[in-house]
This record gives C-alpha cells, structure tokens and sequence, in this order.
C-alpha cells in the first residue's frame, strides 16, 4: 500500500467574511492593467447595498497626484473644479460589478495649470445640491463649495476635511 503525504508551504485558506484581502487582490490586477501616471478611484459593490471605495495609483501617480493637488489648492480650485476636470480626464471601466475610474494626472496636471475651471452653469447646480442635502439632514447649509478634493495620497487619505 502506497501512502501520500502532502506538505503544504503556506498557511491554509479558511472561509473569511473580510474582503478586503481579495479586494486588495483585485486592486493589484487593476493597476497592472493601466498608464504609468494614473490614479484610480475602484468602487466594490458591498452586499447591503452600500460600497468601499479603494484608490490606487500606478507607478508615478503618488508624487504626481500630489503635485496636481498643491497646486489646485494654491489655485483656489474647488470641488466643482474637481468634478469637471475629473470628468475632462477620466475613463470608467468595469470588472464584473467594480466599477473603475481611471484619471489620466498628466491631463489633470495640464488643466490645472491652463486654469481650467467648473462652468457656472454646473457651479449652481451643485450649490442647490449642498442645500438641498443640508437641508435633508437638518444642517444649515455653509456658503461656497468645498475644497478640491484630491488625486493624491496625500490630501485624499487626510482623516479631516
């Protein structure tokens, strides 16, 4: 009679809950897969409906995010800014039920130095939306419209606004 032993090297898999190691698994495949220079903003859908968010930067993105984003602030870009230079400059892609938005920080960059701006038209339309939210939930609405929020590690992984 013959008898097999097998060793393993690695520890064995056990059932989880926790996503995020796989999550993370997935972060790394989906960085492969673009430029150099590109930030992405990953969304995994949660099963209460909900959604985590994961950003990643390709080789060069980090420094170059960073540098997009000390510059956007010293500008005085806002969040309307953000959005429409986002939307200039990105691509959206999905893997199964993720959905992937990639900015190009070279094209960001460009349009942040060429003083590219929200148009008014889009300005008032998210000034009604920040009253309208503060109003659903019993704030009073602040005057103005946030801060560029980011592409960079930086000011995107801050804890306080």
């Amino acid at each position: 009679m013959i008898t097999l032993a097998v060793t393993l090297d690695t520890a064995p898999l056990v059932p989880s809950a926790d996503p995020r190691p796989v999550e993370l698994a997935v972060v790394d495949g989906i960085v492969a897969e673009h430029e150099p220079e590109t930030f992405l903003w990953i969304v995994f859908p949660r099963p209460d409906g909900g959604s985590t968010i994961r950003y990643a930067w390709t080789e060069g993105g980090a420094p170059l995010g960073d540098r997009v984003d000390q510059l956007a602030l010293t500008l005085g870009l806002d969040a309307a800014d953000w959005l429409h230079i986002g939307d200039r400059n990105s691509q959206l892609s999905t893997r199964g039920r993720i959905r992937i938005e990639a900015y190009a920080l070279r094209a960001v960059l460009a349009d942040v130095q060429n003083g590219i701006r929200s148009p008014e038209q889009r300005r008032d339309g998210i000034r009604r939306i920040l009253v309208c939210a503060a109003d659903i939930t019993g704030q009073t609405a602040r005057p103005g419209i946030p801060r560029w929020l980011g592409v960079g590690p930086t000011l995107l992984n801050r804890t306080t606004p």
